[in-house]
């Protein structure tokens, strides 16, 4: 696929067009020039380049040196004395999706891409269907489709760590390009509340669009200021969709349908509900995880996923659902699934009779659900919980996972996770004070290694100990930003003694 050569005009005219542009005197520019680049990185324009000018922290002296590299033009809310003309917005967010969008010659239209949304469970949903779908396109002899997620951006061309779950739109609609040009043929992307409220996913167009739950997560000045903000930016994904999955056992189900019927098509999917689309039923545990049966097309079809866990079982149906409406086959669901595989989720270490569980929960929600399955995989067994809340932004977490922990933990240990700019010891006082109405005293052990270590070896058989909110990662950010840390399963794994190259 080859990189539009667009005049200057093109995208003058796409602003007009949307209603962005703020001033309507003629722009003093030569609207015939070709633009080889779009760009909100001082650092990457090049000659021939448009500058936006984005972002709470932006200076002036960032579009100077824009133009000293090349930028003949930039976009802006606010005008700024710069040799080079200014095509002044409305809504610099706005404009700069549907310029990113333009830039890199809309290639969502070139796949098949997937928006996957939920307070819990994105993760897991995406790493199993691009399983499946990378099972069945095995088979066909054809390239792994792509995947931009909390943990990992792979669009064919690079993988790496993410930055953020939902990329800005000027990456995002790179990491489409270069998955159209290596051929992946879909891409498998999370949505977070923040994309999609604040335009990043502008443009991209969805073959099917998710939404796996709703729940109290990410409400604070930075992100959303209240509930409504927060689940009405969630339900923006059904905008650019063609066909919507709805899981019927969420809060809320009845306004999420509402909204999903502006699509094209609308398949359900539960595990309480015989009535919807695709119907989770006859669970059993097994020695990689758990089995269950669904409707899927004429027949009844038997799937196993390598997690424990009720709730990842309806991240599959979510997952199955995508697949009735891409029409995968049966076979390659099965395969897909049964090698479906999260780093950093419901990942299990044992030793002499105890178990550590290493799992991204990360809010009230996920952290409840995961307890809760605890419980049940290993009746009888006293549960010990560590676990902190992040700095800064999503301060109504504290609260639900400390109440969480104080419901079903045993032992509460709490500790850092990413604490920013706050002090470890206050964020974890706030969890503390929730849990208190459990009657549960929580220790805080500030140093992540430390608590984990205490946690482990504090644990006699037949004891379990979750590891909550860290997963795979292996950086803590602080107040000076990202600093080296040992990920909580090579962690989990030395203080039970287990080999440290990943043997368990």
């Amino acid at each position: 696929m080859e990189r539009p050569r667009l005049p200057l005009g093109d995208y003058y005219q796409l602003l007009l067009k949307n209603g962005l542009l703020a001033d309507a005197s003629p722009l003093a520019a030569d609207l015939t020039r070709t633009v080889t680049a779009v760009t909100c990185d001082s650092r990457s324009a090049v000659p021939g380049s448009i500058f936006v000018c984005k972002g709470a922290s932006f200076k002036a002296e960032y579009l100077a040196e824009a133009v000293r590299r090349g930028a003949f033009a930039y976009v802006s809310e606010t005008p700024y004395e710069a040799p080079a003309p200014c095509l002044r917005v409305t809504d610099i967010r706005l404009a700069m999706g549907l310029l990113a969008d333009r830039a890199w010659g809309h290639p969502s239209g070139a796949l098949k891409a997937v928006g996957i949304t939920g307070t819990k469970g994105k993760t897991t949903t995406a790493y199993f269907l691009k399983s499946i779908l990378d099972a069945w396109r095995e088979a066909q002899g054809l390239h792994p489709v792509g995947l931009l997620s909390t943990i990992v951006t792979d669009d064919g061309a690079q993988r790496r760590p993410a930055v953020l779950t939902t990329p800005e739109p000027l990456d995002l609609q790179r990491h489409l390009w270069n998955a159209v040009n290596a051929g992946c043929g879909y891409v498998v992307m999370e949505e977070s509340s923040q994309a999609l409220k604040y335009g990043r996913v502008i443009g991209v167009d969805l073959a099917a669009a998710v939404f796996l739950n709703i729940g109290e997560d990410h409400i604070s000045p930075r992100e959303h200021p209240t509930f409504q903000d927060y689940f009405a930016s969630k339900l923006k994904i059904f905008n650019q969709a063609e066909a919507a999955v709805v899981n019927l056992d969420s809060d809320r189900s009845e306004e999420v349908l509402a909204a999903a019927a502006r699509c094209g098509r609308v398949v359900t999917y539960s595990m309480r509900d015989p009535a919807a689309d695709l119907f989770g039923r006859d669970l059993a545990r097994t020695e990689e995880g758990l089995a269950f049966a669904v409707g899927y097309g004429e027949a009844p079809l038997r799937c196993a996923i390598p997690m424990t866990g009720d709730f990842n079982v309806s991240n599959a149906l979510a997952a199955l659902a995508v697949c009735r409406v891409l029409d995968v086959p049966a076979d390659a669901v099965q395969a897909g699934l049964a090698r479906g595989r999260v780093p950093g989720r419901m990942e299990t270490y044992s030793a002499g009779g105890r178990t550590v569980i290493v799992d991204y929960a990360h809010n009230g929600m996920s952290l409840s659900a995961l307890l809760r399955s605890v419980h049940s995989d290993y009746p009888g067994a006293p549960v010990t919980v560590v676990f902190g809340c992040t700095g800064g932004k999503g301060l109504d977490r504290r609260a639900g996972m400390g109440a969480a922990a104080g419901e079903f933990a045993d032992r509460i240990l709490l500790t850092e996770d990413d604490p920013g700019p706050e002090e470890v010891e206050a964020i974890c006082a706030e969890i503390a004070e929730a849990a208190a109405p459990f009657g549960k005293i929580c220790t805080v052990i500030p140093d992540r290694e430390e608590a984990v270590r205490t946690a482990i070896l504090e644990t006699a058989a037949p004891g379990v100990v979750v590891l909550a909110g860290k997963g795979s990662e292996g950086q803590q950010k602080r107040k000076n930003g990202p600093e080296p840390c040992v990920p909580d399963g090579l962690l989990a794994r030395k203080y039970l003694g287990l080999p440290l190259d990943g043997g368990r």
